[in-house]
C-alpha cells in the first residue's frame, strides 16, 4: 500500500512537471544533437521525477549515474550516455578514484584495476557504454611523470574495456577555479595521454567550461582534436551557471562545430541552475544547443 502511495505521488509529481515543461514551449528537437544531463546538478529532485521531466524537454540521456540506476532509466526510455566514477580503498587506507587521487599515483593502481574491473563488467551487464575516470591532482608530480604512471594504470584495464566495448573517458578540468592542482586540465596533456595509451577505447571528456577557462579557443581545439574526444559537457563562463546571454561562450556556434565534426555521440549539460527552476534552465539550455 505505501510503496503504491508512493507510485502514485511520484506519477502526480512528474505530470505536474510535464504540464509546466510543456506549457512553456514544448519539447526541444533533437536534430544534429543527443541531449544528456548530469544527475549531479539536480539531485535534489527525485529521480523518477526527473526521468519524467528529462523525457518530456528532450533529452535522451541522464548521466553520471550508477549501473544500478539504469532499471529507472529504463522506464522511461533513457539511456545513461556516461557511468560514474568508482571509488575504492587502497591496501594503505587511501580513498581513490575521484578528481584528486587516480591514475597518476602508482600506489593507486592495484586497488583502481580492481574496481574498474568490477564496474566495466557492470556497465556491460546493462549496456553501457562509456566509464568516467580521473588524472588525480599533481601534488608536485611532474607532466611526463603524470603521463607515464596514467598510461602504465591504463593499460592494466583497456584489454577488458575493448573487449567489452566501453570507452574510458578522461574528465578535462580546468584547475584555475574549480580542482586546483588537478594534473588533466589541458587538451594538449589529455592528447598526450590518448596516444600513448594508443587504445581506441581510451578518450577525452572534452568539458566546454572547464577548458574555456583553462586555454579558450573552444571551436577551434573542437575542429582540430576532435577524434580524441567521446564525450562533451556544457557550463556557462564564467560561474558554471546557465548557457544563456548572460556569460560569454556561444553554444550554438559550438554544438554546430561539433556536428560538422561528424560527432554521434552525447552532449551533457553540466551547469548549475541559478533559476529557482531548475528545469526551466534545463529546458533553455537544451534549447540552446539543439542544432
Amino acid at each position: 500500500m505505501e510503496e503504491s502511495a508512493n507510485n502514485n505521488a511520484i506519477a502526480a509529481t512528474a505530470a505536474s512537471l510535464g504540464e509546466r515543461i510543456s506549457a512553456s514551449e514544448g519539447a526541444a528537437g533533437n536534430a544534429g544533437i543527443n541531449h544528456s544531463v548530469c544527475r549531479w546538478c539536480y539531485d535534489d529532485i527525485p529521480l523518477e521525477v526527473f526521468c519524467a521531466a528529462a523525457k518530456e524537454i528532450g533529452l535522451q540521456s541522464i548521466e553520471l549515474l550508477e549501473t544500478s540506476d539504469f532499471a529507472t532509466l529504463e522506464k522511461f526510455g533513457l539511456t545513461c550516455a556516461m557511468v560514474t566514477f568508482p571509488t575504492t580503498t587502497t591496501k594503505d587506507g587511501v580513498k581513490c578514484g575521484m578528481i584528486e587521487k587516480a591514475f597518476n599515483r602508482t600506489e593507486h593502481h592495484d586497488a583502481l584495476v580492481e574496481v574498474y574491473e568490477k564496474t566495466l563488467n557492470d556497465c556491460a551487464a546493462v549496456g553501457a557504454k562509456q566509464l568516467i575516470c580521473f588524472a588525480g591532482n599533481r601534488e608536485g608530480m611532474d607532466d611526463e611523470q603524470g603521463l607515464e604512471n596514467c598510461s602504465n594504470g591504463l593499460k592494466r584495464i583497456l584489454p577488458l574495456a575493448e573487449k567489452l566495448g566501453i570507452t574510458l573517458s578522461m574528465e578535462l578540468l580546468n584547475s584555475r577555479v574549480d580542482h586546483p592542482d588537478y594534473m588533466c586540465d589541458r587538451s594538449s596533456w589529455g592528447t598526450a595521454l590518448v596516444d600513448r595509451t594508443a587504445s581506441p577505447n581510451f578518450k577525452l571528456l572534452y568539458d566546454i567550461y572547464h577548458m574555456q577557462v583553462m586555454e579558450g579557443d573552444v571551436i577551434a581545439t573542437i575542429l582540430a582534436k576532435h577524434e580524441y574526444f567521446s564525450h562533451y559537457h556544457t557550463g556557462g563562463v564564467p560561474g558554471r551557471n546557465e548557457i544563456d546571454e548572460t556569460q560569454e561562450l556561444y553554444y550554438p556556434a559550438i554544438m554546430r562545430a561539433i556536428v560538422d565534426t561528424g560527432y554521434t555521440g552525447y552532449v551533457g549539460q553540466e551547469f548549475i541552475p541559478k533559476n529557482p527552476d531548475k528545469l526551466a534552465s534545463l529546458k533553455q539550455g537544451v534549447g540552446i544547443c539543439t542544432v
